[in-house]
């Protein structure tokens, strides 16, 4: 994440957070979920009424236009005048995935070098503050996004800083000394020096042997960014920076003709440059389980079992998701009754079916109790993954985790930046209109599908375990 003294809701950043996001989980809304240090501070889920904006479809929850500039500058507009602020997303397709297996972290180097400044805007965070508003940015495995929030009234200031910033970004040797010095301090703090931090640095690896998945999108190693040269950044920036590569998503208080005129006036002059090949090489089905132990200086030991799962866009997906749900959504979830409260193993549960745009992972974890064997406690776990592959659920328990899903629609993006980001992330996956239909995609999950994907996925020669014991 960005570091800047501009941030929502006066919270600090959590580059540790951003560095680490699924994009689109559960909801391309919910995203916004994770971006914030302070979640509580955003409701999930969507409108429950239409928006009675032009164009789109008249049931929609989320209305919207779009359109394409003749550099092939893909424009969304979402009109609100229930707001007086409006939003600018600007999404580039460009994540950890996009990376040299040599060079990794240069994604997210990227997200704080474009705040060193431009050409006509040395200082992109002054002028933000000047037209009274806020900023921030976040990178992914999939893609990178910059947000700016201000008065609608001041909205060709976020898109002229926007797009000075794409044209003629202030990349020299001292600003890369700078923000190069950030990010490995970054890190050093978020990843290395605190309890825990590593976990997606070893879990990654042992999951993933082919796939750019395999590394974080803050780096395999400080050493790709130490020793990064301004030579291979403007590189990076020619081929992933352009027009045709990139998403710029209007929602707020500007009318959907107008956000157009004004992505034409600022944006419609730059060059436009072939979008670079997206031709990643599949993750090879994993055959035989991998297991990984180590030990650091951690309050208590800590188990992590991975499972290969398809991508975002994949029908399966979406039950995947209402596993996790299954499995970790809360006190009643099963791991918690089972191994928190019945047969006390673990002190804390989670999991998490990640939604990335190639084949992701859903990842159970767990803290365990003093004196615990992690022996023990992992063959707990995957007892109840084992039940949950081999029992239908009840139709009462699947109903109880869908209307939870669907409650999260229901009470969030209730923002322009919300909306704007959420309108970028689902076109990147393929359609804007997904903010809008892929709830219906949850509600058409049955007991069999849960049974039949739990089934497919919770295979032993499908796992990746990593077990954290304490030094002590």
């Amino acid at each position: 994440m960005h570091h800047s003294k501009v941030f929502f809701l006066g919270a600090s950043p959590n580059p540790k957070r951003c560095a680490t996001l699924h994009p689109a989980k559960r909801s391309f809304v919910s995203l916004i979920y994770f971006i914030l240090p302070h979640p509580q501070a955003v409701i999930w889920g969507f409108l429950q009424a239409p928006l009675l904006s032009g164009g789109g479809n008249s049931d929609a929850m989320v209305d919207f236009q779009k359109h394409t500039l003749g550099n092939e500058l893909t424009v969304i507009a979402h009109y609100d005048d229930s707001t007086p602020m409006a939003s600018v997303s600007m999404l580039y397709k460009v994540g950890s995935r996009n990376e040299d297996a040599e060079r990794t972290g240069f994604a997210h180097l990227f997200e704080h070098l474009m705040f060193g400044g431009s050409a006509n805007a040395p200082q992109y965070d002054v002028h933000v503050q000047r037209a009274g508003g806020e900023c921030n940015a976040f990178t992914t495995t999939d893609f990178t996004c910059y947000y700016v929030t201000l008065p609608a009234q001041n909205i060709a200031t976020a898109l002229w800083l926007e797009s000075d910033r794409l044209l003629h970004p202030l990349l020299n040797e001292e600003t890369l000394k700078i923000q190069r010095q950030v990010v490995v301090e970054e890190f050093n703090q978020r990843y290395l020096n605190q309890p825990y931090g590593d976990v997606s640095l070893l879990l990654r690896p042992l999951a993933y042997k082919v796939h750019p998945y395999r590394w974080n999108p803050i780096g395999k190693s400080i050493d790709h960014i130490a020793n990064a040269t301004l030579s291979e950044v403007k590189q990076f920036f020619g081929k992933f920076y352009t027009p045709s590569n990139a998403i710029l998503s209007i929602a707020g208080n500007i009318l959907p003709g107008r956000a157009f005129l004004l992505a034409e006036e600022w944006f419609g002059d730059i060059g436009r440059a072939a979008a670079p090949p997206d031709s990643i090489a599949p993750e090879p089905p994993q055959t035989a389980p991998r297991t990984l132990s180590v030990r650091r200086n951690v309050p208590a030991a800590a188990i992590y079992q991975a499972y290969h799962i398809p991508p975002r866009r994949h029908p399966d997906y979406h039950a995947c998701d209402l596993i996790a749900e299954i499995l970790a959504g809360g006190k009643s979830a099963r791991l918690y009754r089972k191994l928190v409260q019945e047969e006390p193993l673990l002190s804390s549960v989670s999991a998490d079916a990640g939604g990335e745009m190639d084949a992701g992972l859903l990842t159970v974890s767990g803290h365990l109790l003093p004196q615990i064997d992690a022996q023990r406690a992992n063959a707990a776990v995957t007892a109840e993954l084992q039940r949950l592959s081999s029992e239908n659920i009840s139709e009462y328990e699947l109903e109880k985790v869908k209307n939870k899903m669907e409650s999260l629609h229901v009470f969030a993006e209730t923002t322009a930046m919300q909306k704007a980001i959420a309108l970028a992330c689902a076109e990147m996956m393929g359609d804007a209109n997904l903010v809008n239909t892929d709830i219906e995609s949850y509600r058409r999950i049955t007991t069999n599908d849960i049974r039949r994907v739990a089934a497919d996925i919770f295979k032993r020669e499908n796992s990746s375990t990593l077990v954290i014991k304490t030094k002590n």
